[in-house]
């Protein structure tokens, strides 16, 4: 398994992987024109976020995306880590994993990065044990949004 940023190339795929999250984890049906216009707008502009895939073979299996806040308190930024997503057929094989560690260890290198953060469904135990597993612990915060598209 070889883990990589992302290029335009991969836009399909990262397209296609964020609509089978939707469905899956949200039970949404999003537009794949929308997605696709979206996935590419964040190759083109790394200050909105990079995006890294996992990939066997040449055949991406799963994908990772960061993005970016700010901390005053920390004097760094926080590496969101969103659209999680990995191929059933290899899910339980490490390749989550393979991409935290890949990112985790690119952010520690860094001065400017103070911690990785990301959200989970609450009723995403598989997930959560994952991420603790990983070393990570739940936050004191809950999440409250308004969101200007989807609702």
């Amino acid at each position: 398994m070889k883990v990589r940023k992302a290029n335009a190339r991969d836009a399909t795929v990262i397209a296609e992987f964020n609509r089978l999250m939707a469905e899956e984890t949200e039970h949404r049906v999003l537009d794949i024109n929308v997605l696709l216009r979206g996935v590419r707008a964040l190759l083109k502009d790394t200050k909105k976020g990079i995006y890294f895939v996992a990939e066997v073979d040449g055949y991406v299996i799963g994908q990772l995306m960061i993005t970016y806040e700010w901390s005053d308190w920390r004097n760094g930024n926080f590496w969101w880590l969103q659209s999680v997503y990995v191929l059933k057929e290899f899910r339980q094989q490490g390749v989550f994993r393979s991409l935290y560690e890949y990112v985790e260890n690119m952010a520690k290198k860094r001065k400017d990065i103070c911690g990785l953060r990301l959200y989970v469904e609450r009723e995403n135990e598989s997930a959560q044990k994952t991420y603790e597993k990983l070393g990570m612990k739940r936050a004191v915060y809950e999440m409250f949004e308004k969101d200007f598209v989807m609702e």
